[in-house]
């Protein structure tokens, strides 16, 4: 299941934005058409999006344009619990800066059960093992209000850097704070 999908990596050799990677609780396949039921499934308890910029994002038409902007990604994942096989939310990968030899890693969201278990941090865990084998910088984008992201990332060992408008469709002006880890302060924190 190797592809590049369309990056633009300007020399990164072996890179593929959606590979399976997996450890011993959870596997990241790369997010395809048909996951949307088994994913919206899990994405339609508003109270994941609480704290989040999009707060109806439990809502199917909302959630759809949200499916259909990771399909469109080609940088996307659904989080599978191997012990059970059930879907457990999503995660992307996005905006490679070839100047700061960097990705964004972002869009992430669990399903409530899976809160307070070490599945986020798996999931951070896994992608930035793979990422520095081919950047030195990896951002997290994540909403001024979303404290539970806030101190789960915070947790991995990134550090706030910067904030930015957020792209939401939102007529209230959204705020992004920009988390950033290097390559040479992963595994300091854990």
């Amino acid at each position: 299941m190797e592809r590049n999908n369309g990056l633009k990596t300007n020399g990164l050799e072996g890179f593929n934005m959606q590979p399976v990677l997996e450890n011993k609780t959870i596997i990241l396949y790369p997010l395809e058409e048909e996951d949307f039921s088994t994913l919206y499934a899990v994405a339609s308890d508003p109270e994941i999006w609480e704290q989040h910029p999009n707060k109806d994002r439990w809502k199917e038409d909302v959630f759809k344009t949200f499916f259909d902007d990771a399909m469109k990604s080609k940088g996307a994942f659904k989080i599978i619990d191997k012990i059970n096989g059930n879907t457990v939310g999503s995660t992307r990968l996005y905006d490679y800066n070839p100047q700061e030899n960097s990705i964004v890693v972002g869009y992430t969201f669990c399903g409530i059960q899976y809160w307070g278990k070490g599945t986020n941090h798996s999931v951070k865990t896994l992608l930035l093992d793979y990422l520095f084998q081919f950047v030195s910088k990896v951002h997290f984008h994540i909403g001024a209000h979303n404290i539970r992201s806030q101190i789960a990332i915070g947790r991995i060992g990134a550090e706030k850097i910067a904030e930015q408008r957020g792209d939401c469709s939102s007529p209230i002006p959204q705020i992004n704070f920009i988390y950033e880890i290097s390559r040479e302060n992963w595994g300091k924190a854990e």
